[in-house]
């Protein structure tokens, strides 16, 4: 199984080629099969330069530019139409994810889930310099969410999650142009049907820059997509749902 790996980034000059290193390290040493689809979301600073430098000496990373318009979403979705592998994982620029936790995924992926959805907040999970403010704000969404669709996974808004290229296919046409597409993608898949499996993983806090996430500025376009998901599972009859014919079976 060829996994993809997107990674939204701007402004990442700091935090991109070292985020690029480990990744393709790890990958190798597991002999996975990968593509690291790297998009630049119109930096003003050198991250073009350090990833086309890390694309010329690993044909495993391709570099790819949102021409715009820009956003955190429009950069995932860009790299989402131009991913090669069967399956895509979406980690963040900033090194918070951690590549075992790639590889971990990458397992669920091929032998037991659809989509490999990770938890900073289980027994096991770990965070690392979590802003208490951010912290507050993100259980209190997570709460919204989970008492909203009735569900026991307690991290829907945290970007990093894996997903096999039939889901993403499945969860078209998506509409989030801003980090608003990180409850999109896992609630979608929820709601129409498709396999996850939940781990615990860790998050470390980036060591350069400042997170592009405002969060008085997210609040009501995270609303109008949950909203609008959970109208869809409880108006539509599951007219969106995946195909009854479509079973679960390994990838290899």
């Amino acid at each position: 199984m060829k996994l993809s790996i997107v990674i939204p980034a701007r402004n990442e000059a700091g935090n991109i080629g070292e985020t690029i290193d480990k990744l393709s390290s790890r990958l190798k040493r597991e002999n996975i099969a990968y593509e690291l689809v790297v998009v630049d979301d119109g930096s003003s600073d050198g991250t073009p330069a350090v990833i086309e430098n890390r694309a010329q000496a690993d044909p495993g990373i391709r570099f790819i530019r949102n021409p715009g318009p820009h956003g955190f979403g429009n950069a995932i979705r860009c790299g989402l139409d131009a991913f090669t592998g069967d399956a895509v994982v979406i980690v963040m620029a900033d090194d918070s994810d951690d590549p075992e936790d790639v590889v971990r995924y990458y397992y669920i992926l091929r032998d037991k889930a659809e989509c490999a959805f990770g938890s900073r907040w289980i027994r096991g999970g770990k965070v690392y310099d979590y802003p208490a403010i951010k912290k507050i704000v993100n259980r209190m969404a997570n709460a919204f969410v989970r008492a909203l669709f009735h569900l026991h996974y307690n991290d829907v808004t945290n970007a990093f999650k894996g997903y096999r290229r039939s889901v993403i296919d499945g969860c078209r046409p998506f509409l989030s142009p801003h980090f608003n597409l990180t409850v999109e993608i896992p609630l979608k898949a929820i709601v129409r049907g498709y396999s996850h499996e939940i781990i615990p993983i860790s998050w470390r806090n980036r060591k350069q820059g400042t997170s592009a996430l405002k969060i008085e500025e997210m609040g009501t376009r995270y609303l109008f997509i949950v909203l609008n998901i959970w109208l869809e599972k409880v108006l539509t009859h599951n007219d969106y749902h995946r195909p009854a014919k479509e079973t679960f079976s390994p990838l290899k």
